[in-house]
């Protein structure tokens, strides 16, 4: 119960929390109106930063959701260029968070990252189609370790989001549902993939390592 009320956070969130919490103290010595302000910011920042524990169906032959947000947009796409993979069709599904989604990024499935390419870019309104070409972005190739597919997942910054943040190296094997990053304040996640039936629907609320959102 405790933990759920009051989840852990993610490491990125402590140097914005520390800081938030020294300027309400000073800012409430001159004003308390001005304070109960920086209280609700840091109660906010706290929220935002949340890393709640995930349980995942441990099941390759689904995907699980790889970010929590809304479901904007499902597609048949060519696969991305950073990857080399413009000649081959995926589904697309593309899940946006909201300042007030835990944005703590996870993997669809078990597998070995196979690579990680880093793309420097605009700052458009992430729900946008086009943020997903001109955009600060993140791509990971992962491939199952149990059927052998490959899926790519695309962290991707948003109008407010200023820093993708990695916490995995190319070879690292991963299970189903673990973190591999974060995107702060308001983004995108992509995932692509073959072969596998879409469970997921525009306008669905998911949440990250649990949802489905495809099956073989």
């Amino acid at each position: 119960m405790f933990n759920s009320i009051f989840p852990k956070i993610h490491k990125e969130g402590y140097k914005f929390l520390a800081i938030s919490i020294i300027a309400t103290f000073l800012v409430l010595l001159f004003s308390k109106f001005l304070g109960s302000v920086l209280i609700l910011i840091t109660i906010w920042i706290y929220y935002f930063f949340r890393d709640p524990e995930r349980f995942s169906i441990n099941d390759d032959n689904f995907l699980v959701s790889p970010a929590d947000g809304l479901i904007t947009s499902i597609s048949e796409q060519k696969g991305p260029v950073e990857l080399q993979l413009e000649n081959t069709t995926y589904t697309r599904i593309s899940v946006f968070m909201n300042v007030f989604n835990c944005h703590v990024n996870r993997t669809p499935i078990s597998g070995k990252i196979e690579e990680i390419n880093y793309k420097p870019g605009k700052f458009l309104n992430a729900s946008l189609d086009k943020a997903s070409e001109e955009n600060e972005r993140n791509y990971f190739k992962v491939k199952c370790s149990s059927t052998g597919e490959e899926i790519i997942i695309v962290q991707i910054a948003g109008l407010i989001a200023r820093r993708i943040v990695c916490e995995v190296e190319q070879g690292q094997d991963l299970k189903q549902g673990d973190r591999i990053g974060m995107i702060r304040f308001g983004s995108r996640v992509d995932i692509f993939f073959k072969n596998k039936k879409t469970l997921a629907k525009i306008g669905q609320n998911v949440v990250a390592g649990e949802s489905l959102i495809a099956s073989k």
